[in-house]
């Protein structure tokens, strides 16, 4: 019997992946950060294990997982709300659960939002890259996505799990309003373009994923044409390709790009944004430098 208490994926579900607060620092290397999209969440989940909140979970895309654990373990859910059952019995949601040996934990679908976060006593041991378990969907660096299957080693337990019955997490919105710090490439749009962004109405779109959200609405007339050679983008980046329609660059996002970003969401608001389901209406709220410092 091996020493480790494993993890068999018995449901990947549509999109699975392993996630801690990523790798940091490496941008220069072109290496985004990647990491838990809902960091709130996923931090919380750890919390509630015992773990430190930089542990390593299972981040889950509006399915769900299901899993079989070996040994006894604590694990919690959270983020997006949603059924949670072992051994095909209701079971909490934001809140330690207790598997005995060979217990099925099922994460079923979003009701509410896009991801949920699935933490483990001792985290997710996979092997790190560059100092970060994270699952990066760009390049690729990290653990590969889960399939049906697959088997995934814990870590030792940390820390003591806390007495609680619940613990309370905000959710999903039903409305995304997000401040945005205009520049550096602003000067590149109309003066219509800017009015018709902060007054318009957005809807996230479909092909929305890790790297990005995409936006479905009208689009920004441009005040000069072509590309600009490649720079640095940022998490938060607000990017405008061709079509005009903005992209909300996440953590996966490209470390470099030649469409010319017209604001930056801080972001402490970006957690919202990685919960926003396709048909979420969006409201930007453009402002410039110094009307921003308190957000």
């Amino acid at each position: 019997m091996s020493e480790f208490t494993t993890l068999e994926v018995v449901r990947a579900g549509a999109l699975t992946t392993v996630q801690d607060l990523g790798r940091a620092g490496h941008a220069h290397l072109g290496v985004p950060r990647s990491g838990a999209l809902d960091e709130p969440a996923h931090r919380l989940a750890n919390r509630l294990v015992g773990n430190p909140e930089q542990a390593a979970t299972l981040e889950t895309t509006l399915t769900g997982c299901a899993v079989r654990v070996d040994r006894p373990v604590t694990v919690a859910v959270t983020g997006a709300p949603c059924p949670v059952r072992v051994g095909g019995r209701p079971a909490p949601w934001g809140a330690p659960i207790r598997l005995p040996a060979g217990a099925r934990v099922d994460v079923g679908a979003a009701a509410h939002g896009v991801r949920s976060y699935l933490a483990f006593a001792g985290g997710v041991d996979a092997a790190p890259v560059l100092g970060s378990r994270a699952t990066d969907v760009l390049s690729g660096l990290g653990p590969d996505p889960l399939a049906d299957g697959a088997v995934l080693r814990l870590g030792p337990p940390t820390g003591a799990v806390p007495h609680l019955d619940a613990a309370p997490a905000p959710g999903p919105a039903r409305e995304l309003v997000l401040p945005l710090l205009l520049g550096p490439r602003d000067a590149w749009f109309t003066a219509r373009a800017l009015r018709t962004l902060g007054r318009a109405a957005y809807a996230v779109s479909p092909a929305s994923n890790r790297i990005g959200l995409r936006t479905e609405g009208p689009a920004l007339e441009r005040a000069r044409e072509g590309e600009l050679p490649s720079e640095g983008m940022a998490l938060g980046a607000l990017q405008v390709p061709p079509d005009g329609r903005p992209v909300l660059f996440l953590h996966d996002h490209p470390t470099t790009g030649g469409y010319p970003v017209i604001g930056v969401v801080p972001e402490r608001w970006l957690a919202a944004a990685a919960q926003a389901v396709p048909g979420t209406p969006v409201r930007f709220v453009p402002r410039r430098a110094r009307s921003v410092a308190h957000v």
